[in-house]
């Protein structure tokens, strides 16, 4: 599935509500979201940027998606199905 090219972090962390992913804290113009449902903690931080850029959202999709024990791929589709 070919990646969105105009996704804000905002929406992105908006989106991984789902997941289990809760923004903890902000530190500048990054989120730090947090997720517990796998039984360990797992930390991800997204940039607050307009438009995330397309290999920084590849990278923070395989990081969930190991997290998560799934594909990117499915992982991907889940979030922004069209």
């Amino acid at each position: 599935m070919k990646l969105p090219r105009d996704l804000s972090g905002t929406k992105l962390a908006s989106l991984l509500r789902r997941h289990g992913y809760e923004i903890t804290r902000q530190t500048g113009s990054h989120l730090r979201l947090t997720s517990t449902t796998q039984g360990a903690e797992h930390h991800v931080t997204i940039p607050r940027h307009k438009e995330l850029r397309v290999g920084t959202l590849n990278g923070i999709l395989s990081d969930i998606a190991a997290y998560l024990e799934t594909d990117r791929e499915k992982l991907a589709e889940e979030l922004f199905g069209r």
